[in-house]
């Protein structure tokens, strides 16, 4: 009984210690999961998407950010944007690449070379950027994630999400304001942002409605030219980046889960006919 009242103390405690924490996490935006065509356990890319956010990356986030973990080739490997190897081919030797071996230090890119930095080095890097150092997207949507809070996170395991990054950074593209709300103290260089921890980011608004036109080949059927499509395309392709074999992770644990019902049921009926003579 002594033992029960201790539990019961301990867990009143620690829910009121909680309890400011609980209500700060509550007065932040909520950031609404979307319908991604990648998500669940039968989830695909959709290839068209992936081909128009490699062009808002390419043509936009490119000038900052790097992707030193993704080569040109994997752009047409299954399961990603679906190029050409041709295409790829072209693509590579629009960039110079940097080899001491080659005749001035550069050569042009082929399949096989990581995606060029924007910049020479971090500090170059930083100093085009006030001081903070753009974070390469390699892996950043897998980098970022949502929490919910008890007990909703638990029917995540049932789900399979595992969205919560690209949530975070369709967010954080919709949700700069001009203006910093009356009262907070915005310092200088810096933009308000919903969704960036602390709402004082170093990036200006990247995106905006009309700043790209997408380039949609025959038979596509033409997407609105705004900034959630924009930010829903690239954080689509950011999320391929991170996790380029997502779809044959998925049926490959389809086929294991498979396996293993099958496998169950065997086991069970050679258990029935061996023990089907001997009274239990």
């Amino acid at each position: 009984m002594i033992k029960t009242k201790t539990i019961l103390v301990a867990l009143t405690l620690a829910l009121g210690l909680s309890a400011p924490a609980l209500a700060q996490d509550h007065s932040a935006p909520h950031i609404e999961k979307q319908n991604w065509s990648f998500a669940g356990i039968f989830g695909t890319y959709d290839q068209n998407q992936l081909q128009r956010g490699f062009q808002v990356f390419r043509e936009v986030c490119a000038s900052c950010h790097g992707a030193r973990l993704i080569s040109f080739r994997n752009l047409a490997e299954n399961g990603g944007p679906g190029f050409s190897e041709e295409q790829v081919k072209a693509l590579a030797a629009e960039y110079e690449v940097v080899d001491p071996t080659a005749e001035g230090g550069v050569r042009a890119g082929v399949p096989a070379d990581r995606w060029p930095s924007p910049f020479p080095s971090e500090q170059d890097a930083r100093d085009a950027n006030g001081g903070s150092l753009p974070p390469d997207f390699s892996v950043l949507a897998k980098a970022r994630g949502l929490t919910d809070p008890f007990p909703f996170w638990i029917f995540n395991y049932f789900t399979g999400y595992s969205e919560g990054g690209v949530d975070y950074i369709h967010a954080l593209l919709n949700g700069y304001h001009e203006e910093a709300p009356e009262g907070f103290d915005l310092p200088e260089g810096k933009y308000y942002n919903d969704y960036f921890p602390g709402h004082a980011i170093g990036m200006a608004p990247p995106l905006s409605d009309g700043q790209i036109t997408y380039e949609v080949a025959e038979g596509q059927t033409e997407v609105p030219l705004t900034l959630e499509q924009y930010s829903t395309d690239v954080s689509a392709f950011m999320m391929w980046m991170a996790e380029p074999g997502l779809v044959s992770r998925k049926e490959t644990g389809f086929k294991v889960l498979l396996f293993l019902v099958l496998f169950a049921g065997l086991m069970w009926a050679t258990k029935r006919r061996i023990w089907a003579g001997i009274e239990h």
